[in-house]
C-alpha cells in the first residue's frame, strides 16, 4: 500500500506523527516469510475495516450492465484510493491488477491476492511491453484489468496516457471507482495513501464507463486521458463529501472540479435524507 516509512497525518487535525522504519525493517521485508506474513496481515485489516464500517455502493449497476452484456472492462483508481478497493469490486468478474514490480509492489499483489485479484507485474510507463501484451490478453477473455493511472510513482492524480492506449487497444471502457471513510488517515506520501480506519462509514462510487474509440489521433488521445482524470478528481471529491469531509485532502497538484461542478461527473449528489442509505453486499 502507501509505503512502509511513511508519515501519517491526522486528517482534520494537521497534526502529523513521524513513522519512519528503520532500514533494519526494510531488510525484513526481503525476507519471503516475513513478506508474506505482512501481505496476511494487511489482508486482515482491510476485512477488519471492511466489516467494522456501514459502507454503500453507487452506480454499480454500471460495470454489472458491461459483465451482463458481455464486455469486461478496465478499472481506474487512484493509486492513493486503493486500499479497499478489493472488496468494493467484490469478485464480479475475474480482476488482474497492474503492479508494480517493486518490493512495495510485491507486498500490494500479495495481499490482494486473498481476494482472488491477479497481479500482472509492471507499469503504463515503463517496463510495460510485456504486461501491455498480458493485459490485452486478459481483456479478449473476458477479464477485466485494474489500473492506477497515477502509479507507481504519480504525479498523484494525474493520468498517465497508458491507461488511453490500453483502452484503445483494446477496445474496452474504463470504468473509474473510488471509495471514502468518514475515519481515516492520510499518509504523507506522495499520493497522500487514505489508510481507512474502523468504526465509522464508507462509501464506494462507480463512475459512469469512458469509451475511447479505436481511431483517435494525438489530441483525441490527450482529450480523452484528461476527461478520465478530471472524472476521477470530481469523483474523490464527491465521495469525501458524502462521508462528511468537507474539504478534501486532496495531492497538490490534483486537477480542480469542473467549473460548476461540486460532484462526481455521472454521480449525482444524494440529499442529506438519502445519503449512505443502501448498504454494500457482504464480502
Amino acid at each position: 500500500m502507501a509505503t512502509i516509512s511513511s508519515r501519517l497525518v491526522r486528517c482534520n487535525s494537521g497534526v502529523a506523527s513521524r513513522t519512519r522504519a528503520p532500514g533494519r525493517w526494510r531488510r525484513l521485508l526481503r525476507n519471503e516469510r516475513v513478506r508474506q506474513a505482512a501481505c496476511w496481515a494487511i489482508h486482515c485489516y482491510i476485512r477488519f475495516v471492511y466489516r467494522t464500517n456501514r459502507w454503500t455502493v453507487e452506480n454499480d449497476e454500471w460495470p454489472r450492465a458491461l459483465l451482463a452484456a458481455g464486455r469486461p472492462f478496465i478499472g481506474a483508481f487512484w493509486h492513493g484510493r486503493m486500499m479497499m478497493i478489493p472488496l468494493g469490486w467484490h469478485r464480479m468478474a475475474p480482476m488482474h491488477m497492474l503492479i508494480s514490480a517493486h518490493r512495495d509492489g510485491r507486498i500490494i499483489a500479495g495481499a490482494v491476492a486473498y481476494f482472488d485479484i491477479n497481479a500482472i507485474a509492471g507499469s503504463t510507463r515503463r517496463g510495460g511491453s510485456a504486461a501491455l501484451r498480458l493485459m490485452l490478453k486478459q481483456l479478449r477473455n473476458g477479464d477485466c484489468v485494474a489500473i492506477t493511472p497515477d502509479g507507481p510513482r504519480g504525479p498523484a492524480m494525474s493520468a498517465s496516457i497508458g491507461i488511453i492506449n490500453v483502452a484503445r487497444l483494446a477496445q474496452v471502457p474504463i470504468v473509474p471507482i473510488t471509495y471514502a471513510t468518514s475515519r481515516r488517515r492520510i499518509a504523507a506520501t506522495w499520493d497522500r495513501f487514505h489508510v481507512a480506519l474502523p468504526f465509522g462509514r464508507g462509501v464506494f462510487l462507480w463512475g459512469e464507463p469512458i469509451e475511447v474509440a479505436a481511431d483517435l489521433d494525438e489530441a483525441g488521445l490527450e482529450a480523452a486521458r484528461r476527461q478520465v482524470e478530471q472524472r476521477m478528481g470530481d469523483m474523490v471529491r464527491e465521495a469525501d463529501r458524502r462521508v462528511g469531509h468537507a474539504v478534501s485532502s486532496l495531492p497538490a497538484n490534483a486537477p480542480e472540479a469542473s467549473s460548476g461542478c461540486g460532484h462526481a461527473a455521472g454521480v449525482p449528489p444524494l440529499p442529506p435524507s438519502q445519503q449512505m442509505s443502501r448498504p454494500a453486499p457482504a464480502p
